[in-house]
């Protein structure tokens, strides 16, 4: 019994590193684009990185790895995504990389009537940030922004707001 239990330990501990490492690498790979779009566009880069994050299980969703859809955006195209071996007729958006993903994060979040208001925050409030997106019913999960903040502190993303030319000190603290 102390054995079994032992490995069932180990193992959930190996699963969570393996989690922990996916989220970092994944905000290794992204900060950079993460903290552009905050300087061109206002928007928080612990928002971007945080949103995108938890939308595409940090790339690893079926609709980041087939459509390179960071963000879970949907668009009026209809494109055939294939779950389970059967294809299934989607109208989330088909970007042709990610970086096109971020960018059209972006401008949804700048352009959207209902979150014009949120060009009045600082890209330093984050929560701010969060909670009016979700307000805006950019989610449909009322927990949202409460899973996106979640990321925000748990991987100190807000330093990414509030240093951006301190990036290399800031990656080398995530945990």
């Amino acid at each position: 019994m102390k054995k079994t239990l032992l490995i069932l330990t180990l193992l959930i501990s190996s699963l969570a590193a393996s989690a922990q490492n996916t989220s970092t690498s994944y905000i290794e790979k992204f900060k950079d684009d993460a903290v552009r779009i905050m300087h061109e566009s206002g928007i928080p880069a612990s928002i971007v990185l945080a949103v995108a994050m938890h939308e595409s299980g940090c790339g690893n969703s079926l609709l980041a790895k087939e459509f390179n859809n960071q963000f879970g955006v949907k668009g009026l195209d209809k494109h055939v995504l294939i779950v389970h071996n059967r294809e299934k007729l989607t109208s989330y958006k088909k970007y042709g990389s990610i970086m096109d993903s971020f960018e059209d994060f972006s401008r949804i979040i700048s352009n959207r009537r209902q979150l014009s208001y949120l060009q009045n925050l600082t890209h330093y409030d984050y929560v701010g940030w969060a909670k009016g997106i979700q307000k805006s019913g950019y989610a449909a999960s009322r927990k949202w922004s409460r899973d996106v903040l979640g990321l925000i502190t748990k991987y100190h993303l807000n330093l990414f707001d509030e240093n951006p030319a301190d990036q290399p000190q800031v990656v080398a603290s995530v945990k």
